[in-house]
């Protein structure tokens, strides 16, 4: 095995195109996994003193000095509560819209459906600056019900986007087979349409989930000082102790996600992602 070490002996064996395919792959995994790998070194680094590229002492300093930081650990629940919170709503308000645009051709349709991508595209601090005048007039500010519309509103174009895709993607004779067969209308969504919409919907789940599990922007100009999350006590952890510190937040921040796409592999692929964005 150690023979195909030499870079010419492996150019010779896997031919030009083989070789320079191997080339890219191993440039674009070193560009992808770089980051994380150099963050979950410095997140168990006891001592690192810059430009060493090794950190000196290794161990679990970090770990211990941010899990018994109060504040921040609180942070970690509340993000989660936000994060339920958030994508239960969206789920209640979204989904119904995402049916009736699915399943009903009105005139201004697609214009609705292209409204909800407006929210990503503008700055978020000059959107949120905007929004924050609002809040202050109807008494918004540091309130627990303004960081969820904060939240959800930047998670709202999965949560109608995905699921449309999905529920356009089912044949109507199937909800009319159930309906012939006895079923209401309700019972036939429950039993026929709801359960085979469900991976588009898992999909738009995950996205809203860690979209307010990530959101730091809107939840620090609405809800501070009421309400610190984790990415706003992150980036006070970057600003004021070393970055041992701020990688031990990130890895905790990223747990959630590794967990959550893990329990929902089943669901998530490129089907059930690109189904979602079809406008018919």
């Amino acid at each position: 095995m150690f023979q195909y070490l030499n870079p010419k002996r492996f150019y010779v064996v896997v031919g030009k195109k083989k070789f320079w395919e191997f080339i890219f792959l191993t440039l674009f995994l070193l560009f992808f996994y770089g980051p994380i790998i150099n963050l979950a070194i410095l997140a168990f680094a006891d001592v690192y003193d810059v430009p060493a590229v090794v950190p000196q002492q290794f161990g679990f300093k970090w770990w211990k000095f941010v899990l018994s930081q109060k504040n921040l650990v609180s942070s970690i629940s509340l993000s989660f509560i936000f994060a339920l919170v958030t994508t239960a709503v969206s789920m209640i308000l979204c989904i119904p819209a995402s049916y009736a645009i699915a399943r009903f051709k009105f005139p201004g349709r697609r214009i609705i459906m292209l409204s909800f991508l407006l929210t990503n595209a503008f700055p978020k601090i000059g959107l949120y600056t905007s929004i924050g005048i609002l809040y202050y007039k109807y008494n918004l500010i540091g309130t627990f019900l303004g960081v969820v519309i904060i939240h959800m509103i930047n998670t709202m174009m999965f949560m109608v986007w995905i699921p449309a895709g999905a529920f356009g993607n089912i044949h109507r004779q199937q909800e009319e087979a159930a309906r012939d067969a006895g079923a209401g209308p309700f019972r036939t969504f429950m039993k026929i349409t709801f359960p085979m919409a469900m991976p588009g919907i898992a999909v738009a789940s995950i996205y809203t989930f860690l979209g307010s599990m990530e959101e730091m922007q809107g939840t620090f100009l609405v809800g501070i000082p009421q309400f610190k999350t984790m990415p706003v006590e992150m980036y006070s952890v970057i600003t004021e102790f070393p970055v041992m510190a701020g990688a031990v937040f990130s890895i905790i921040l990223m747990v959630p996600t590794i967990i959550l796409l893990f329990v929902m592999r089943r669901y998530i692929g490129p089907s059930a992602i690109a189904g979602g964005f079809k406008l018919k």
